[in-house]
């Protein structure tokens, strides 16, 4: 099922945003179409950036079979350069009802890897520390139906030894 991803890769830049498949399901991280009213989705909103430049990379995972965060269990997944603004929108396609969690990653410097200055976020905004980077998926869990539901995200960074918003 998920290894269908291994053929999704190879993110396509467009004019507004990346595009990427997963089981079928492809995103622009930007059609609002995909967050229209009878459709499953998470209309996704980040905001608390550290830098107006880098990429932002929004990834759905299920939070109901143990494989919240695991290495390519993502279900849906897009990314955009940053473009300045203090926050960016991202509409994001469930494969249908049921229970997921939202992770966002801001890579600062744009170089693929994980830095000490990149910051991170998820849906419903747990506290994270440096000894805890990865909340359990209750903490994220969010539920969608058949309609769009709005998530906010507030990117945390490292600063000093502790994990917090900008600011």
């Amino acid at each position: 099922m998920k290894k269908m991803i291994a053929m999704m890769i190879g993110t396509t830049l467009l004019a507004g945003g990346v595009a990427a498949q997963a089981e079928g399901v492809r995103t622009q991280g930007l059609d609002e179409r995909d967050c229209a009213a009878g459709k499953s989705a998470f209309l996704v909103t980040a905001r608390g950036f550290s830098t107006d430049v880098g990429a932002v990379r929004v990834q759905l995972y299920r939070t109901d079979d143990g494989t919240f965060l695991d290495k390519g269990a993502w279900l849906v997944r897009a990314e955009r350069r940053r473009d300045g603004r203090p926050e960016m929108k991202f509409c994001i396609p469930a494969p249908g009802p049921g229970r997921y969690g939202i992770a966002v990653r801001h890579d600062a410097n744009n170089n693929g890897k994980s830095d000490w200055n990149d910051g991170g976020g998820f849906s419903r905004n747990p506290k994270l520390s440096v000894f805890n980077l990865k909340p359990d998926a209750a903490s994220v869990e969010i539920r969608v139906d058949r309609q769009p539901v709005p998530v906010d995200v507030v990117m945390q960074y490292r600063s000093g030894l502790t994990i917090r918003p900008v600011g």
